[in-house]
């Protein structure tokens, strides 16, 4: 059974942005994009474990990432009896853990 999937607000605009920018670069790469996150995204309400542990994370932020085929990104997410929350699309070259504070 799948889990619906909760965005964060600001994880929301990092998306947004990162499809303008892929727009930018080529017309249509940001749909390219966008279907690349939704095949993640329906992967992980399936099979919330499939993602792999954050390395470095604290012990009591149990977070799991998973890598977008094709783009440096990847999404962080963490699992509740509820629902998966989605707390960042995170580019893998910039600031690691700036998506902590989410968490709460």
């Amino acid at each position: 059974m799948s889990k619906p999937i909760l965005t964060e607000e600001e994880a929301d605009q990092e998306l947004a942005e990162a499809v303008g920018r892929y727009d930018e670069q080529r017309l249509g790469l940001g749909h390219d994009f966008l279907d690349a996150i939704d095949k993640v995204l329906l992967r992980v309400s399936s099979f919330p474990k499939s993602g792999a542990p954050v390395p470095k994370a604290p012990a009591n932020l149990p977070v799991r990432r998973v890598p977008v085929k094709r783009f440096p990104y990847h999404i962080v997410y963490l699992e509740t009896p509820e629902a998966i929350r989605v707390l960042a699309f995170a580019h893998n070259r910039r600031r690691p853990f700036y998506w902590a504070s989410r968490s709460t």
